[in-house]
């Protein structure tokens, strides 16, 4: 069994200034002194000032305006939600405004992992803020972000050489941890559920899902993947982005010679396992390698929820690669999370607690920025592109669901409370996301220019 021995958060080591942490007071679940070693900017307590009063203020200016209420210890409930509406508890007021205003949304997770406070309905309360993400502060304050925004730091580049550690930080906790909420195909990315019947308005187009047809939607995506880059007997195909070797199964299936690329230890070993029992080990090599080092030529490249960890520095070298890795008349299928081009502008040297606890390194695209480094460094359009983000709210809801169902396991795992936390907010705050309408997630169909590959023909 795996043991994850060191929970120590991505960009928390040696970073207990990022969101302006000062020592203080312990109030975490699980405290200790291991737990202050694995979790200082949670451990330890900011020191009161202007700013948690500040903190204190937005607060009840935001419940006035969003559907949601506070439940202070000790002190009267507030907010404009009606009885139906999330329910935010403070448990230790003092300490909450203390945290979100010394680090933002930073704080605002942290103080969730301490204790701080808790919420029933999590998902409900984080997709109401969702909504409201750009008008939270008032324009007048928004000068206040300079106070506790902080860039990513140096070390969580995407470079050739940071890549391997930040992806280490999250798919190499435990394999034992991802089988807790994934389904029999170990799939860690949008499923295409089946939708409403058309003859159902009020149905139609909503995903059918339950976690007895996740395997199924998950194995829908991928086939739908390798059918429009025309996977079948005799293709090249590499994928990167091994996750734990489903894709990759499937197209050998087909009759495909797979080269499967992974920086991720953890998950090689087990795609390695899954390929070998499926019968397939000599159509499947899987080899643990960046992206920007893998050479040859291919059919069809997919590319399943991978670009997100790239980086933006990294995109134009991502998209060039693809460029020179696909064959004459190949075909690419990419599948990415994808968020509003103006949020991502505003946001994309901003260290967030996503990028700080479950993330590192990354940004999640927009559509625009994808066709745009296409258009600029490569040959490469996209020819057809799908929108199924609310098939993406449904798999995350049951991953969470299946997540707190198995929670009892994570001490076995070598998993704390804090852990436990962090995570269920990991989930709940990505669920909301797409809940709310701020993220999305699409599957690119992405070929040549003829013309193109006519002119690499002749060079050749």
């Amino acid at each position: 069994m795996s043991q994850a021995t060191d929970q120590r958060p991505a960009g928390t080591a040696g970073a207990a200034g990022a969101a302006g942490s000062q020592p203080g007071t312990s109030s975490a679940p699980g405290g200790g002194s291991g737990a202050a070693a694995r979790w200082p900017d949670v451990m330890n307590v900011p020191p009161d000032g202007p700013r948690a009063m500040i903190a204190r203020l937005l607060l009840r200016r935001i419940a006035a305006r969003v559907r949601f209420r506070v439940a202070p210890a000790g002190g009267r409930p507030f907010g404009r939600g009606g009885p139906d509406a999330p329910v935010m508890v403070l448990h230790r007021p003092a300490h909450f405004y203390r945290r979100v205003g010394a680090g933002g949304l930073i704080g605002l997770g942290e103080s969730y992992m301490a204790g701080d406070w808790e919420c029933a309905d999590l998902t409900g309360l984080l997709t109401e803020l969702a909504r409201q993400v750009d008008r939270l502060v008032p324009q007048r304050l928004q000068w206040l972000r300079r106070a506790y925004v902080r860039r990513p730091p140096p070390g969580d580049d995407s470079s050739v050489q940071n890549a391997r550690r930040n992806i280490g930080r999250h798919y190499d906790l435990s394999n034992d941890l991802f089988a807790l909420f994934l389904d029999e195909t170990m799939t860690y990315s949008a499923a295409l559920f089946d939708e409403g019947a058309a003859f159902d308005e009020s149905a139609a187009g909503a995903p059918v899902a339950s976690a007895g047809l996740l395997a199924a939607a998950q194995r829908r995506k991928i086939d739908r993947l390798l059918d429009r880059t025309g996977v079948g007997p005799g293709s090249r195909v590499l994928e990167l982005g091994t996750g734990w070797g489903e894709l990759a199964i499937r197209a050998a299936a087909r009759g495909a010679s797979v080269l499967t690329v992974t920086l991720s230890a953890e998950q090689r070993a087990l795609a390695q396992r899954r390929i070998a029992q499926a019968g397939l080990a000599d159509s499947v090599t899987v080899q643990l390698t960046d992206y920007r080092r893998v050479r040859g030529q291919f059919d069809a490249i997919l590319s399943v929820e991978m670009i997100e960890a790239v980086g933006e520095r990294y995109w134009p070298a991502y998209f060039t690669a693809l460029d020179g890795l696909l064959a004459p008349g190949g075909r690419i299928g990419l599948q990415s999370i994808v968020m509003p081009h103006r949020r991502m502008m505003a946001t994309r040297h901003t260290l967030t607690w996503i990028l700080k606890y479950v993330f590192p390194g990354g940004l999640i695209p927009s559509v625009t920025s994808i066709e745009r480094n296409l258009a600029a460094r490569t040959s490469l359009r996209v020819v057809e592109r799908r929108d199924f983000g609310s098939h993406y709210a449904e798999t995350l809801r049951i991953w969470r669901e299946r997540f707190c169902g198995g929670a009892g396991q994570l001490p076995e795992l070598g998993f704390d409370e804090i852990f436990r936390r962090m995570w269920l907010l990991y989930l709940c705050y990505s669920e909301a996301g797409f809940r709310s309408g701020y993220l999305d997630v699409c599957q690119f169909l992405i070929t040549r220019d003829a013309s193109d590959d006519n002119r690499r023909d002749q060079i050749r």
